[in-house]
């Protein structure tokens, strides 16, 4: 059986820019780093984990979404910090919108607001 989720994480090819990124454009905390192998950061209840290695040619699958408040403010303060969104809001009808970006290795991430219920 399977439990909670403990880390996500992805190949990256620059661990100096990778790290810059999730902790100056994404604002997580850096809890260890171990050279360019291996980096974790703070996510809440799991952990954000980037291998180093990787090559820009390398794709791995996936997406880590994070939830947010108020979708709006959270990608504009991002946007302010050099996030590059794609242009399309997804909404899933009645349950929440979201927001998609990659990092700087393509890797896709996400943003999502959730409805209130009512």
């Amino acid at each position: 059986m399977l439990g909670r989720v403990e880390q996500v994480w992805f190949w990256v090819s620059d661990m100096d820019r990778a790290v810059n990124f999730y902790t100056q454009a994404l604002g997580l905390a850096l809890v260890h780093r171990h050279g360019d192998e291996w980096a974790e950061l703070a996510a809440g209840p799991i952990r954000l984990a980037l291998h180093g290695g990787a090559s820009l040619a390398r794709r791995e699958g996936g997406t880590v979404v994070f939830a947010v408040e108020d979708l709006d403010a959270a990608r504009f303060a991002m946007e302010m910090r050099g996030v590059v969104f794609d242009e399309r809001v997804g909404e899933v009808d009645g349950v929440a919108r979201f927001a998609s970006f990659t990092d700087p290795d393509g890797n896709c991430l996400q943003i999502i607001e959730h409805y209130e219920e009512h």
